[in-house]
């Protein structure tokens, strides 16, 4: 029996939703993936956050960028990298401190082992933090993400000779 040219039309527009529903699941899907386990950090609304998430590198570390739902969040990878802005600043500490481009950095012993190493940006509001999973993507990273970071003015230094 053919099929009248009204009968095609309404299959085209539901084979065409149906599409459009499957991208959206995978979407919605992956963005889930990339959000599993993350909880966005206290003032992660905060304009600067937005501005340090909205225009983070597409790739970093030599990893793809996934689409995060969460305020104030980036992951790369498979949660190789992930960036939280808006954590609470560290004060002094007796972990150790580097800087990268102009950005003083602390590295959170209580929370890093020996395949994470967990940063914090130091000196500013609102202050970063940076997990590394695995080993690797560490130094090119870190370069990138100190020119997110280096717009917050900062107040303070953990690196006493500049």
């Amino acid at each position: 029996m053919p099929l009248t040219r009204r009968t095609r039309l309404v299959l085209t527009a539901g084979a065409g939703l149906l599409g459009a529903g499957a991208a959206l699941a995978v979407h919605a899907l992956t963005g889930a993936a990339a959000d599993a386990g993350l909880h966005p950090a206290k003032a992660s609304s905060a304009p600067r956050c937005r501005r340090i998430t909205d225009t983070a590198p597409t790739a970093l570390g030599g990893l793809p960028r996934r689409d995060s739902s969460l305020a104030g969040v980036a992951v790369w990878g498979r949660q190789d990298i992930i960036l939280r802005c808006g954590v609470t600043p560290p004060h002094l500490t007796p972990d150790p401190c580097f800087a990268v481009d102009g950005v003083d950095w602390i590295i959170d012993r209580a929370q890093s082992t020996g395949t994470r190493k967990v940063i914090v940006s130091y000196g500013r509001t609102p202050a970063t933090q940076v997990v590394f999973d695995g080993q690797g993507h560490t130094e090119a990273a870190l370069v990138d993400l100190s020119k997110l970071i280096a717009p917050i003015r900062q107040t303070s230094h953990c690196i006493a000779s500049r």
